[in-house]
């Protein structure tokens, strides 16, 4: 696609775990690279950011650019969803698995470098219940993390946040009963974790799906068995040993997309799917609680013009 040449906006989210020091930066690397900035924010309250980018869209601003992490970019994407504005891609926080799906470099220099060039691509967005979401939607474990990830341990802690958090919430988790349904496909199973892709990573840089794209219109969907449930041991000690050691050895793999070889995970892909759990359970979307189960997730197609790198 052609270079967008209409206004361009900077907001970045000083909250994010690099997002003070790189709102300075990204100004003055956007500008030596030509894209003029007609506007820019710094945002250390997360709740300015609906109001901020409404007055942008208002003064008919097209190209929206956001530094901050993937929570930071799915909210900007629920109020640019259906808007002929394209969205630029600063990754400032912990996480990173929308720019990673897109093959954005981490930096803000080369990330500006993208912006600069101007290639856009179209690619889908994950609704949860019609809430969008970029990466991918999650119940079981990742849902736990999510809720233990407050901002002061990603500040602290960092990447090691996700691996600290992860084993902090292993110790208590319990396996749940899911209902799916996806297109015409149903089945239940006992789970650990369920967790529906929009892009190919979730969990700072863990695989939804080796082959899932952010251009492919599909959900790549994955869950993990709990085999004390199938083994008559779900709530003793045993049964938890079970569960555990079957969550280390997804865990090794998922980084790699192998684990979809591990016979306690189930894969899918759906355009729609409907889940029910017993008990409820909460969704986490893009680190995100969004909500409890049931819950209907799909894809909307191409509704989303993002700067990216070129195909080569």
């Amino acid at each position: 696609m052609a270079p967008d040449d209409g206004p361009a906006a900077l907001v970045v989210n000083t909250q994010s775990r690099s997002g003070r020091e790189a709102y300075s930066l990204a100004r003055d690397a956007l500008a030596s690279r030509g894209v003029i900035l007609t506007e820019s924010h710094a945002l250390s309250k997360s709740g300015r950011l609906r109001r901020v980018l409404e007055q942008m869209l208002a003064r008919g601003t097209r190209r929206i650019l956001v530094g901050g992490g993937d929570g930071t970019l799915s909210g900007a994407v629920a109020h640019l969803l259906g808007r002929d504005v394209t969205l630029g891609v600063l990754p400032l926080g912990t996480g990173n698995d929308f720019a990673r799906s897109l093959g954005i470099p981490p930096d803000v220099e080369s990330a500006c470098d993208v912006i600069a060039k101007g290639y856009a691509a179209r690619v889908d967005v994950g609704l949860a219940n019609g809430r969008p979401f970029l990466n991918a939607a999650s119940l079981g474990l990742a849902a736990a993390i999510a809720r233990r990830l407050t901002k002061r341990l990603k500040q602290r802690a960092g990447k090691l946040a996700y691996p600290v958090a992860a084993a902090a919430e292993a110790k208590d988790l319990r396996p749940f009963r899911i209902r799916i349904k996806a297109d015409e496909q149903e089945l239940e199973l006992d789970v650990l974790q369920l967790v529906v892709g929009n892009g190919r990573y979730h969990g700072a840089g863990n695989m939804v799906a080796p082959d899932a794209r952010l251009d492919d219109r599909r959900l790549h969907v994955y869950a993990v068995a709990a085999p004390s449930s199938t083994s008559g041991r779900d709530g003793t000690g045993l049964g938890q040993l079970q569960d555990l050691a079957t969550l280390a050895r997804v865990a090794l793999s998922v980084r790699s997309g192998e684990h979809g070889e591990n016979p306690a995970v189930t894969s899918l892909l759906a355009v729609r799917l409907y889940v029910e759990a017993t008990p409820p359970q909460e969704v986490n979307a893009d680190g995100e609680l969004v909500g409890m189960t049931p819950m209907r997730f799909e894809v909307a197609p191409a509704a989303l013009r993002v700067y990216a790198p070129a195909p080569s």
